[in-house]
């Protein structure tokens, strides 16, 4: 209750000095309110406006301005704080139409303190319980917000693992995987750089929304002054504009994260993503990309088993086609193509029961299916 920590603020509009001095002296300032009292409606405006009162106790029975007219030009500045009116008795009237025109309640001269405090701390308490509700109401859109971002986050990391499974081109498939990093960590721009098996270099790969003079080092050697770090510790990195100070990307962003892309608990690539502006990002953002890196290091084991199956079925089905036209009848390798999936199917086994990763397990898993399929399709006695 109000009453039980006092430190709001009143003004006190009363063309009696009386009254103000009772108000503002005997009653409120002893209670432990901080009071400010105007004798005339024009100078209650500006009190009003450079004191920012809690509420006013303001007489009906003003001067020049009116205490009517004082409530119309204080709504009119959007001044919504409750008003206690004051007057003589027999102006009902006067009393009604003030409570039309935005007034809280109406207290009759002369003035009582126990009615005064007991009007005061009414009001003051109906304004407390108003913005407690209207808290409560932000409270709940921000969290109904959050929770509606991490349902676009999981749905888009969804999306993310149907497309891993779905689609073998390796352009298309790094264009969705640069999409999904930009919106789950609401960043500007974002890369994605992979180790040359040969030379052990970093090579850009894909790219989202970087400058011209960075996209120009695409399927070229990438070299920001903060990958390499991340290639040789394995562990993600948040930089902020002060961190960035020795890197190339301070050119180009104040805030970046970077995490790696791992297979078998090797580093084999980066995915990073920056902001523009100075807004940091944080251990959630930090989550979310890391769940992209797993699906690109499955992207990239599909992409590698696929080529090599559609290799193996290539050179299969020339030898079969060469077999059915008699060029080649007495090789035995014709005889039974099958082996050679079983080669496939073999690494597949193999490399599953190698893998920790659950995710990448059942990509395998999925592979190691499609491998089977092609060999029921295509094998011969």
């Amino acid at each position: 209750m109000m009453h039980s920590n006092r430190q709001g603020r009143i003004l006190v509009v009363d063309e009696s000095p009386e009254v103000r001095n009772m108000l503002a002296r005997q009653i409120l300032g002893p209670l432990g309110y901080q009071v400010a009292i105007a004798a005339t409606g024009t100078e209650a405006i500006e009190k009003a406006l450079k004191f920012s009162p809690d509420l006013i106790i303001a007489s009906l029975m003003l001067s020049g301005l009116s205490g009517k007219d004082l409530l119309v030009a204080l709504r009119s500045q959007g001044m919504e704080m409750p008003i206690l009116v004051t007057a003589e008795e027999g102006r009902e009237a006067d009393a009604i139409q003030a409570f039309r025109l935005g007034a809280c309640d109406y207290l009759v001269k002369p003035l009582r303190e126990t009615e005064v405090i007991s009007a005061l701390e009414r009001a003051l308490n109906q304004v407390q319980l108003r913005q407690e509700r209207e808290q409560l109401s932000q409270q709940l859109a921000n969290k109904n917000q959050q929770l509606q971002r991490r349902v676009r986050e999981l749905s888009t990391l969804y999306g993310i693992g149907k497309v891993v499974t779905s689609i073998t081109n390796q352009g298309r498939l790094f264009a969705k995987l640069m999409e999904g990093c930009l919106y789950v960590t609401e960043a500007n721009m974002g890369w994605m750089a992979l180790q040359d098996e040969m030379t052990e270099q970093l090579i850009l790969r894909a790219q989202k929304n970087l400058p011209a003079n960075f996209m120009a080092q695409m399927h070229k050697p990438w070299n920001d002054g903060v990958s390499s770090l991340i290639m040789l510790s394995g562990e993600a990195l948040i930089l902020n504009s002060a961190g960035l100070s020795q890197s190339r990307l301070s050119s180009i962003c104040n805030a970046v994260l970077i995490v790696p892309i791992k297979v078998r608990k090797q580093a084999i690539g980066v995915i990073g993503v920056a902001r523009k502006k100075a807004r940091p990002f944080i251990d959630r953002d930090e989550a979310l990309l890391e769940a992209v890196a797993d699906y690109a290091s499955i992207s990239l084991i599909n992409t590698r088993l696929f080529q090599q199956l559609e290799a193996k079925a290539d050179r299969l089905q020339e030898q079969i086609d060469q077999s059915e036209k008699g060029n080649n009848p007495r090789d035995k390798s014709l005889a039974t193509p099958s082996q050679n999936l079983d080669s496939i199917y073999s690494n597949l086994k193999r490399v599953l029961q190698e893998c920790e990763d659950p995710k990448i397990k059942m990509a395998l898993n999925e592979i190691a299916k499609e491998v089977a399929a092609f060999g029921k399709r295509h094998g011969r006695s």
